[in-house]
């Protein structure tokens, strides 16, 4: 199998590095914090000292950073000095389409093959190896980075060239935040006009109303599938995450002359909700804001 450098190992990557290991590759795995590094080891990566360290020997070179400032730096202080000529860089990071070309370009006048990888199916699909990659990159880049991506997926897309990931992540989660708003709204006022929400949900959910955030990921406790919803909206995905997602949209969408008015309106919701103290909550305890939900407190 391949080496592979893991360059930072929070909630989702610490699952996908160990995933990697699990496979047969050899990961040498770097974070900034020890407690990451030791679930890494337990999970049958080497610890490094430094992203340098990571990158040095490697036929794959994995970033999962909180932002494109990180990945720019990451990229110019570690990868690009130490990667073998050979390697292919995979960023799974949610960051700014911009960004994301940018280190692209950067790669290839380094003679490197880059792609942008970001993620759907959160901390349980990073853990389980089954998540979805949105792929944006070369087709030669795309086919190098598919064999160490299929390790931590159910499903593999490459959907346009180098920053198209990044694009088809903020369109998807824009979605994903409108319809669970739509969701909780209209759980908050099935409950108001005294229905049971597991009979509203029987029919929601085979009818019109259908949405993933209905019938995968129920706001309500005790309703559809579990869901962070029966863990008091603990896990999951987190607010801040989401509104983080949201405000990239939404600088894209400026960039491009969309107009986004539920985008929009979403980001309000979500910004509020965080500034109340619920940034560590799953996005789907927004219907608490609406007055409902709050058995699961």
């Amino acid at each position: 199998m391949a080496r592979v450098g893991f360059i930072g190992l929070g909630n989702m990557g610490g699952g996908m590095a160990a995933n990697l290991a699990k496979a047969g590759h050899d990961v040498r795995a770097f974070d900034l914090s020890a407690e990451a590094l030791d679930k890494a080891k337990a999970a049958g990566c080497l610890p490094v000292a430094s992203a340098r360290e990571a990158a040095e020997g490697a036929e794959a070179i994995i970033t999962m950073l909180p932002a494109g400032t990180h990945v720019e730096q990451v990229y110019r202080d570690s990868v690009f000095d130490a990667a073998p000529p050979s390697a292919v860089l995979i960023d799974s990071s949610t960051i700014d389409v911009a960004t994301a070309r940018r280190v692209a370009e950067a790669a290839t006048a380094r003679g490197l093959l880059a792609v942008d990888a970001p993620v759907s199916g959160g901390i349980a699909a990073a853990n389980a190896g089954t998540l979805t990659f949105m792929v944006g990159g070369s087709n030669e880049a795309v086919a190098e980075a598919k064999p160490f991506l299929d390790a931590m997926a159910k499903s593999v897309f490459h959907v346009g060239a180098s920053g198209a990931g990044q694009a088809v992540k903020m369109c998807n989660n824009l979605v994903l935040a409108s319809t669970m708003i739509a969701t909780c709204e209209a759980f908050a006022l099935a409950e108001k006009l005294g229905l049971d929400p597991q009979a509203f949900y029987d029919v929601g959910s085979v009818s019109t109303a259908q949405s993933w955030s209905m019938t995968s990921y129920c706001p309500v406790p005790g309703v559809g599938p579990e869901s962070p919803a029966d863990r008091g909206y603990q896990g999951g995905f987190a607010t801040a995450l989401m509104l983080k997602d949201l405000r990239l949209a939404m600088a894209a969408a400026a960039d491009a002359g969309a107009d986004v008015p539920m985008g929009t309106r979403a980001k309000e919701l979500y910004e509020a909700f965080a500034d109340a103290g619920e940034g560590a909550t799953d996005f789907s305890g927004i219907i608490k804001t609406f007055g409902a939900g709050a058995t699961a407190d």
